[in-house]
């Protein structure tokens, strides 16, 4: 009854020109078997081909087997075999850390000219049906920000050269294959993303996956929702005020768990007590969790998708936080402290993603949802399933109510 379910919202959803895009990952490359749970996905993005790839001034465009030439985890022709007839398949380039290669092809015309063209080579080459440019922090905030070189102030020109380069990118695509981009959740990584520079981006743009994941990160100095509800509005919010249309929104699930080290000092641990009585956990301290130098990982964050073993180190106390944890009513969100370990986990769990539905996507008519990343979810699946009868079930009633 649930496959016909979902291959009946499917059917649905297509016909209603929403999308629901899945991020496929060379670490979780293999989707769910059962065909029931894909069929309603209409986009799948490949991800990560290296920004770098696309700089050298020649490549062989002479190969028998055109997609040798691009080495990848999977190929566009064996994920089409995966997926329901008629899913886009997408090629993300860059991702977290990946901005070499975009700096370099950006900072002048020869350099945007020559990497559009091998980007457009290498979607003919692999037959996708065009790229998600993971080109995440144009402008600044990104892995090495606090690295000579590397600060907000001397990336300041990529702000006007981002558009630059989507638009020649656009130009030797044409305008049948799609270009999409992942951009930050954060109001304050988006230094790219405002009210001047997306009217320039919006006409090479098909749609944006807003990252409203991360919410959270090893910057931050107290605990929070790292995809709440609340936090995604405020991002959500942030591209609607900027000029991004509704329809060329999607929205951000996270299939994975994040923990972080709470402030384990007398006085730490005191207002972490109060946050987790009166605030269900948010407002914690974490101290510092970056090197205020380097910027570099400090340690006191991790990680792990659903696919992966729990780490050994706190297996135990994860234990606690899928029993004990509290749902945060006005963020919207669920999270748990672990007092013994002085450990605040957060994720989305079964509400959390529907009433991220319900409060972002249906509330702000946003037409778009995707997630991070379908392997991750396996191997039983189950927030995937949750997505998919949340996200299709507000599809069919979209559609209802359109025919009345």
């Amino acid at each position: 009854m649930y496959a016909v379910y979902l291959i009946f919202a499917s059917m649905i959803f297509v016909t209603a020109q929403a999308r629901y895009v899945m991020y496929l990952t060379g670490q979780h490359p293999e989707p769910p078997a059962d065909v029931a749970l894909v069929a309603g996905i209409t986009h799948v993005a490949l991800a990560f081909m290296s920004s770098r790839s696309f700089n050298q001034v020649s490549i062989d465009a002479t190969s028998e087997a055109a997609e040798v030439k691009w080495p990848f985890f999977t190929t566009v022709n064996r994920t089409r075999t995966q997926f329901q007839k008629g899913t886009k398949v997408l090629i993300a380039i860059g991702g977290w850390g990946d901005d070499e290669g975009f700096e370099v092809a950006a900072r002048t015309e020869e350099g945007q000219e020559l990497w559009a063209s091998n980007v457009a080579r290498m979607v003919t080459d692999t037959g996708a049906d065009g790229v998600d440019i993971d080109w995440e922090y144009p402008g600044g905030n990104g892995e090495h920000y606090l690295q000579p070189n590397h600060t907000n102030p001397t990336k300041a020109w990529q702000t006007t050269a981002y558009p630059k380069l989507l638009s020649t990118l656009r130009k030797h695509l044409g305008p049948s294959k799609l270009i999409t981009a992942a951009v930050p959740g954060l109001p304050r990584d988006m230094l790219a993303f405002t009210s001047t520079t997306i009217p320039i981006i919006l006409p090479s743009i098909d749609f944006f996956n807003i990252m409203t994941y991360d919410l959270m990160n090893r910057r931050d100095s107290q605990t929070l929702h790292h995809a709440g509800v609340q936090a995604s509005l405020t991002s959500i919010n942030a591209y609607l005020s900027a000029g991004v249309p509704a329809s060329k929104l999607n929205v951000g699930f996270a299939f994975y768990v994040k923990y972080f080290r709470t402030d384990a000092s007398p006085a730490g641990r005191k207002k972490c007590l109060d946050a987790w009585n009166i605030n269900s956990g948010i407002g914690c301290p974490t101290g510092i969790m970056e090197d205020p130098k380097t910027g570099g990982d400090l340690g006191k964050t991790g990680g792990f998708s659903w696919h992966d073993g729990i780490p050994s180190e706190v297996s135990e106390s994860f234990k606690a936080a899928k029993t004990s944890g509290k749902w945060d009513a006005e963020r919207g969100g669920y999270g748990y402290w672990d007092e013994k370990e002085n450990l605040w986990w957060t994720w989305e769990n079964e509400k959390a993603i529907v009433e991220k539905v319900e409060r972002v996507v249906k509330a702000k008519g946003i037409e778009g949802a995707f997630a991070w990343g379908l392997g991750e979810d396996g191997d039983e699946f189950e927030h995937l399933q949750t997505l998919n009868k949340a996200y299709n079930g507000l599809q069919a009633g979209r559609h209802a109510r359109n025919e009345l």
